[in-house]
């Protein structure tokens, strides 16, 4: 087979069925295919955009912005800290089926802001979900001298990220989140103006008269009608687990928040008390100032059904129960229709196009169509059976105390591809899509190091197959797709391959340049890569070498599973599946 550009022809398709797609793909508009943030990707769901990655301080962070975005509008960005034990997306929140576990279905930060975005007018808010290292706030701030200086320095580069020309920012935390909240009061004398409100979701643990948070907070009030303080807790004093009291003697938020309000009066502050239904309300300064109280006549745990099952984020961010559009405080949820899907694999649909047929349709479409195109055809479970049997890798190395470790890790036996096992080819795309798609299937991509393994651990190993001739085209993609498929006649489909494309990486070094595709690999038979570590290309660049290999996030460490997020970044396991040590780059 010559190696020069040709025209492909696929005998035997349905032309109504090109032609239908040609038509339903070019009619995309080129607006809702682009990221309108710098340096953010389109997400999986909800037409929403994305930026996920790690601070070096030991803050992950995860942006969710609406997919319609004006810079030139006024903007308000929610930065919610997550509780202790919750990983961002536990807090985020999906659809709980099967073995999902069940603090996915708990808070629903995500979906509460869905609702917030749709009903109150609120189209451009932002949701900044943060998540500390180890998963305790608390933990985080105490062995950090300079915590809450780090805080305020994360704050502010998001607003940075987003660069509107208005941003009022709402601090918000559940549980131990609330530690993230007292940082950021803690790091300076007074609070920003910018700050427009303060949400403690029986999250007022550590209220100190001593830190001055009372203080600073009344004179911050004070300093515009528009900022405001909601407080929700409960009477946590008699509950009991296991026969023990939840909390100890001075202990919990019921008892926090009287030390707030013993504050607020001594300082000469009316608090107005009322009472609906299980709950003590307490206004002050014409209404600046809200704290919720549920009675808990049953002594129940309702730590967390305040945030989730009664819609406290929600009422948090009104603060204006007679105008309660989204629902109403106490429950039901108001949200459930904005809850997102659990990541995994789809199935393919039975009216799926051929993988001969979507490329010919994709001959029409310009760069950014096309990228669409292939996102959702992904995202609707267009591609072969055989890439849903994933394969095991296994990783020992020695921490750096000398224990020795084990990773299992589990990745595609082959590359991205769209169609049915009889009609497919292998997709080269940018790293956003291919990150968007890893996102809704609960995946990721590969490091160098996974990359390398993956080429010694291949059961199909073939030569890599270079071509020199209109390498964007994409009649170019199909061709190198049959070259490949010609090398691999005699192996069952499934198999574990490589040789046969340039893989798309996460990498460190991707911090070096803004935007870029770090690519690595095509491995020759004798195991050495034609490609070393690159990000020389705009992320956008896409030739026919690229690949996508996905690994599974659930990773397997000494049998205990972990989320490969925070292993990248761990100092003490990261070096099982990187050789740059911990990533920060977790995303494109």
């Amino acid at each position: 087979m010559t190696r020069s550009h040709r025209t492909l022809v696929y005998p035997g398709i349905a032309r109504w069925r090109i032609v239908l797609l040609s038509f339903l793909l070019s009619t995309q508009p080129s607006s809702l295919l682009a990221s309108e943030i710098p340096e953010f990707r389109k997400s999986a769901w909800f037409g929403e955009q994305v930026r996920e990655q790690w601070f070096a301080e030991g803050i992950r962070l995860l942006v969710n912005a609406p997919g319609q975005f004006e810079r030139s509008k006024p903007t308000r960005l929610i930065f919610f800290a997550t509780p202790n034990g919750n990983s961002l997306e536990q807090t985020m929140g999906c659809i709980t089926e099967g073995k999902t576990d069940w603090r996915f279905d708990t808070q629903h930060i995500a979906a509460q802001v869905r609702r917030f975005r749709e009903v109150a007018g609120a189209t451009q808010t932002v949701l900044a979900c943060l998540e500390a290292e180890g998963l305790s706030w608390p933990t985080w701030n105490k062995t950090r001298q300079d915590g809450p200086k780090t805080i305020r320095n994360v704050v502010q580069t998001v607003q940075q990220w987003i660069s509107a020309k208005e941003i009022s920012i709402i601090l918000a935390g559940h549980s131990g989140g609330g530690s993230f909240l007292f940082g950021f009061i803690d790091a300076e004398e007074e609070i920003p103006n910018e700050i427009q409100r303060l949400i403690f979701l029986d999250a007022n643990y550590s209220y100190s008269d001593a830190h001055k948070h009372g203080d600073k907070i009344l004179a911050w009030l004070k300093k515009q009608a528009s900022h405001q303080l909601v407080v929700i807790a409960y009477d946590d004093r008699n509950v009991r687990l296991n026969g023990k009291l939840v909390v100890g003697p001075g202990g919990g938020t019921f008892r926090a928040t009287d030390r707030m309000v013993g504050s607020f009066t001594q300082k000469g502050i009316e608090l107005v008390e009322s009472t609906s239904g299980d709950f003590r309300i307490l206004k002050g300064m014409n209404e600046q100032i809200s704290i919720l109280v549920h009675k808990n006549p049953q002594n129940k745990v309702l730590h967390t059904a305040l945030v989730g099952e009664m819609n406290g984020l929600l009422r948090g961010l009104s603060n204006d129960p007679p105008k309660e559009k989204w629902g109403t405080f106490g429950g039901p949820r108001a949200y459930t229709k904005w809850i997102q899907p659990a990541p995994a694999l789809p199935k393919r649909p039975d009216d799926a196009v051929g993988g001969k047929a979507f490329f010919q349709a994709m001959e029409k479409l310009a760069r950014d169509q096309r990228e669409e195109a292939i996102a959702t055809e992904f995202l609707r479970g267009n591609f072969p059976d055989f890439l849903r049997s994933f394969k095991q890798l296994k990783f020992a190395t020695k921490d750096v105390s000398g224990k020795e470790q084990s990773a299992t890790v589990e990745v595609m036996p082959d590359y991205l591809s769209i169609g049915s096992n009889e009609d497919f080819v292998r997709v080269p795309m940018n790293p956003r899509t291919a990150c968007r798609i890893a996102e809704a299937f609960g995946c990721s991509l590969p490091t160098r190091k996974i990359v390398d393994a993956i080429h010694a651990n291949a059961t199909v190993k073939l030569e890599p197959y270079p071509l020199t001739e209109t390498r964007e085209a994409i009649a170019t993609f199909v061709q190198h797709h049959q070259l490949i498929e010609e090398q691999r006649k005699g192996s069952k489909l499934g198999e574990f391959v490589s040789g046969i494309k340039k893989d798309l990486v996460l990498s460190n070094r991707l911090e070096e340049k803004p935007n870029r595709v770090a690519i690595y690999g095509w491995h020759k038979r004798d195991g050495k890569p034609i490609q070393p570590l690159n990000i020389a290309h705009i992320y956008w660049y896409v030739d026919y070498s690229h690949g996508v290999r996905l690994i599974k996030r659930r990773i397997e460490i000494d049998g205990q599973p972990r989320d490969l997020r925070r292993l990248l970044f761990s100092e003490k396991l990261s070096r099982l599946v990187s050789d740059e040590g911990p990533l920060r780059r977790i995303d494109y």
